[in-house]
């Protein structure tokens, strides 16, 4: 029997920073998202409606560890687009900003456009056309 549970979707999204500050600096100063809780420890900011913690390393956090869309969990996090414009604007501001990025793609297989790149500790986001 199914669990069905009545959600209204993502509330929000944690992710392990190697290092809090310059996590930080990208998510909120780089990209501009909005500052909702900056503390030792946490920072969270809001992208859209969703709202996402950032953590720096803890004691078990092993050194020089990167992000690994291969290996199980996370592989990315999108987030939606609804302006070409937007989304050409986004993925030239990523190059200017000196972030790694693809530019511009074409998803073949949902037939959407989207630019991805990957924050400093190679954690994988794209911008995506709804």
């Amino acid at each position: 029997m199914s669990i069905h549970p009545k959600t209204t979707g993502v509330h929000h999204i944690a992710l392990r920073s190697s290092n809090l500050e310059r996590s930080k600096k990208f998510y909120t100063e780089t990209l501009g998202f909005q500052v909702l809780m900056d503390q030792p420890g946490l920072c969270l900011f809001l992208a859209g409606n969703t709202a996402f913690g950032i953590r720096g390393p803890e004691g078990a956090s092993a050194n020089g560890d990167t992000f690994d869309p291969y290996r199980v969990g996370l592989d990315h996090v999108a987030l939606g687009c609804e302006d070409e414009g937007e989304l050409e604007r986004v993925a030239g501001a990523l190059k200017a900003a000196g972030v790694e990025n693809t530019g511009v793609k074409m998803d073949d297989t949902l037939g959407k456009r989207y630019v991805a790149f990957k924050d400093p500790d190679r954690i994988a986001w794209e911008f995506y056309m709804v």
